[in-house]
């Protein structure tokens, strides 16, 4: 049996949940040994899955990718930040200093930290490559400073959990609380699934002038404008229970005192929003500053983003209840937001999740519309789009609108698959360009009558013989060793393209990408193919032009259809596929 040279010292902890001084035995190591495997000699261990790397920085208030100054037993950090910054921070961050002090100590901190340059320091320290690029090299040392990670772990890491955790445990070791183990984080409760974002059914049809407002990166401003975290859900103080989650009354949220989630991810939106993004376009700066605000942003972006989906899935940060707020807040703002629009006048159209589409509105309503949001649910909105033109299919997720500089945003829609050979995306953006300077219903009505000649077209040339092959090849990646196939019964098109190939002595291997036209039905080793790859199509005879008619009309319809429009693959009279519905 191996005797252990260790420490023991008694120590003060706070209490995430209950704020109260715990007195716990600090168990010191004075050789090498398994932390974690001797922490199971103990009825009960906290941090030991913490390194003890990572440890000292945290106990020593030091911060890694950092420069510092080292005399004797004293080290100091390199910090320089002229007076323009300093006076431009303060100035960007006086309302959070007044409202939000410890919110602001962070965002100070983090701001003197990723403002200092990346030090001019051999990589090979690192155990990296020289030849590392200016943005890939800011970026890792950027990451380091704001998780309070190894330089070496932020090059090869790619898990934004990783970095969230650390972002977490080293915030709560500077202020001595307790890090909490993953079962007292939960706080007994069990995972279970979690009611998601909030969806209006969107108006089908055409609409002009279409403003879409959006919640400004929403899940993290619920997090910090609703106090949103593990402690503050059902902190167990009766004042707080009148405090009740919108429309899930069995959680109330703590008023007493500020999370530490919330404090930790309002910090790193306001510091993105207000410092490091305004920073990353600014054309005052130097070359080097604007990388380093660039991939900052970036990086805080990411964070962000994850914010929400650790907390319902991720061991070590995870608490149901917490996931359950944060979208029970975000469906009442949408609704609010909607019941708000209407209430004032406005034509609100469809609502997703953080995005609200109003039809036909002044600037001045859209500006009041922000500032009442501002005002009566503490968050912040803006305009993300305005379209001349805006289509909304029966089905949500999918739309596509015409901007006031005749680009398309088209989102969510079936003729705009990767997949699709060439010819359909051609005739979708062909249909498209006919409506980019809409501005009313009757230039929308000539706009139907050209769009229905485009397609004609479109099917006429396909007929003729007009289209090239390299249009009406399909391109799909296989998932799967083809070899395995070969005895399938049925086999998906890419699959028969496959095995043509490969009996042609071909090497064909998972991943790689098939070429292939779809073809009039053939046996092909008794089985029933019905593709070729492009290079043994012998003639045009063979392709199946009734089945890319019925390819690409069941593609534009979901477009189209709301406007009235209709395509058809049966035969109408003599040459046209088209259908128009009536208005």
């Amino acid at each position: 049996m191996r005797v252990v040279d260790l420490g023991v010292e008694v120590v003060e902890k706070i209490d995430l949940f209950t704020g109260k001084r715990l007195k716990l035995s600090k168990i010191e190591l004075n050789d090498s040994f398994d932390v974690l495997d001797l922490s199971k000699r103990f009825s009960k261990s906290w941090e030991s899955d913490i390194s003890v790397v990572s440890s000292y920085m945290y106990d020593k208030n030091l911060v890694f990718g950092s420069q510092y100054n080292i005399k004797g037993d004293k080290i100091t950090p390199v910090l320089d930040i002229s007076d323009i910054d300093l006076e431009s921070f303060e100035k960007n961050f006086f309302e959070i200093k007044k409202n939000n002090p410890e919110k602001y100590e962070l965002s100070k901190r983090l701001f003197i930290l990723c403002s200092q340059s990346v030090p001019e320091i051999s990589l090979k320290r690192f155990g990296l490559a020289e030849n590392i690029e200016l943005k890939k090299l800011h970026s890792m040392f950027m990451q380091a400073r704001i998780a309070n990670m190894p330089v070496p772990k932020t090059f090869r890491g790619r898990r934004v959990s990783v970095w969230i955790k650390s972002i977490l445990h080293s915030y709560l070791r500077s202020k001595n609380i307790l890090i909490p183990t993953s079962e007292e984080l939960r706080r007994g409760e069990e995972t279970h699934s979690i009611k998601g974002a909030l969806t209006f059914a969107p108006e089908s049809g055409v609409h002009f002038n279409v403003v879409v407002v959006d919640f400004d990166s929403m899940y993290p401003s619920l997090i910090d404008s609703y106090n949103l975290s593990h402690e503050t859900i059902d902190c167990g103080d009766k004042q707080c229970e009148g405090n009740k989650v919108p429309r899930l009354t069995q959680h109330c949220v703590c008023t007493k005192r500020r999370g530490v989630y919330s404090i930790l991810i309002g910090s790193l939106k306001d510091l993105r929003v207000y410092w490091f993004k305004p920073r990353s376009k600014n054309k005052g700066l130097s070359e080097n500053e604007r990388v380093l605000a660039e991939v900052t942003s970036k990086f805080l972006k990411l964070i962000l983003v994850s914010s929400y989906g650790v907390v319902i899935r991720i061991e070590g940060i995870s608490r149901s209840s917490l996931g359950e707020a944060i979208t029970a807040y975000g469906r009442y703002s949408l609704r609010r937001a909607y019941e708000i629009a209407k209430e004032k006048g406005l034509h609100p159209i469809y609502g997703d999740t953080d995005s609200l589409f109003l039809e036909n509105p002044s600037n001045s309503e859209v500006d009041w519309l922000v500032k009442t949001i501002k005002h009566k649910l503490k968050l912040d909105m803006s305009i993300e789009a305005r379209y001349n033109l805006c289509v909304l299919p029966k089905a949500a997720k999918a739309y596509f609108g015409i901007k006031k500089d005749g680009s398309a945003d088209i989102k969510g829609l079936t003729a705009i698959k990767s997949n699709s050979p060439v010819y359909v995306h051609k005739t979708f953006h062909s249909c498209i360009d006919e409506l980019k300077n809409v501005e009313d219903k009757a230039e929308f009505d000539a706009a139907k009558s050209r769009i229905r000649k485009v397609v004609s077209k479109a099917i006429s040339d396909l007929q003729q013989g007009k289209i090239s092959l390299e249009d009406l090849e399909y391109k799909v990646a296989i998932h799967e060793d083809p070899k395995k196939k070969i005895k399938g019964v049925a086999l998906h098109q890419p699959y028969q393209c496959a095995i043509q190939l490969l009996n042609l002595g071909r090497t064909v291997k998972r991943w790689d990408i098939m070429h292939f036209i779809k073809v009039k039905p053939f046996n092909y080793n008794s089985k029933r193919f019905t593709v070729k790859p492009t290079e043994l199509l012998k003639s045009i005879h063979e392709i199946n032009i009734e089945d890319y008619v019925r390819n690409l009309t069941t593609a534009l319809n979901q477009t189209f259809k709301p406007m009235d429009i209709s395509f058809s693959d049966q035969e109408q009279g003599k040459r046209t596929l088209l259908d128009f519905s009536k208005n």
